[in-house]
């Protein structure tokens, strides 16, 4: 269940959500786990983050990036410089706002492993919450490759019990993979709905899609199963909130920041 201040719970009770984030809101209030939130501005702006990880991830699906293991990896050298290891490392003089959104833009120019299209979802969900403005000041030496992320994300891990929820980062263990195609010894996803998933190399599909397209890739003869790992990683979303600038975005609302009070208006931008 949700535990806010009574409050806010009620205010909470009174708001017409979007669907994605009322469906985070029914399932936690019947999960017999507690969530507790020091305020509804808190609530809020996970819910809005949980929802732009959905959307960038399945616009990162939509792009035209490709599955490529680090040592075929790729990327536009306008932007990024591709390491010896097949990393991708920001530029000097590029802002990393613009570094991200060209992967978004000029998806064909890139290819890339699993675990970084979950730093690259992270990392534009991120700029579409707190604003170019303030992702350029704390996301500044970018280097995406493998689990490598910046420190301003602050990840955590959790079980399985605790959700999972849209906007959470699972994985797909695949035990007997062939040691030929390490590539497939598992598959990150990022969870978009009640069994849906986006996995880069696979796209979007059930569990047992996910399951099925890492059994194809198992030694020959096993009879081992590939299966979803007791394992829930998600960003520390009120530390991100502290990183807001002078604008915030909560779904299509712009909170001003003045002082400790919030001043909320609508606005049809798509950049706070």
């Amino acid at each position: 269940m949700i535990l806010l201040p009574p409050q806010d719970k009620s205010q909470l009770a009174q708001m017409t959500l979007p669907p994605l984030q009322r469906e985070i809101v029914q399932a936690q209030e019947r999960s017999p786990v507690p969530y507790r939130y020091g305020s509804l501005d808190e609530l809020l702006f996970e819910l809005a983050l949980r929802n732009s990880i959905v959307d960038s991830a399945l616009a990162l699906n939509g792009s035209g990036a490709q599955f490529a293991v680090y040592r075929k990896s790729r990327c536009n050298e306008l932007y990024w410089n591709r390491t010896e290891e097949g990393g991708f490392r920001l530029r000097n003089g590029v802002a990393p706002a613009d570094a991200i959104l060209d992967i978004y833009r000029n998806g064909p120019l890139y290819g890339f492993e699993c675990s970084m299209a979950m730093m690259i979802v992270m990392y534009k969900a991120v700029l579409d919450q707190i604003g170019s403005r303030a992702f350029n000041t704390y996301f500044t030496n970018l280097l995406l490759y493998d689990w490598q992320y910046d420190s301003d994300l602050g990840f955590r891990q959790g079980s399985l019990r605790l959700g999972p929820y849209p906007g959470d980062i699972l994985y797909f263990k695949n035990p007997d993979h062939n040691p030929e195609t390490p590539e497939w010894q598992g598959e990150n996803v990022i969870m978009l709905g009640e069994d849906r998933y986006y996995g880069h190399g696979i796209g979007i599909h059930s569990s047992a899609g996910i399951i099925d397209a890492l059994n194809r890739r198992r030694i020959p003869g096993s009879r081992r199963s590939a299966y979803l790992l007791d394992l829930i990683i998600y960003p520390n979303y009120d530390h991100i909130r502290s990183l807001r600038g002078v604008y915030a975005r909560i779904g299509s609302t712009v909170y001003r920041r003045r002082g400790s009070h919030n001043e909320a208006h609508h606005t049809n931008s798509s950049q706070a």
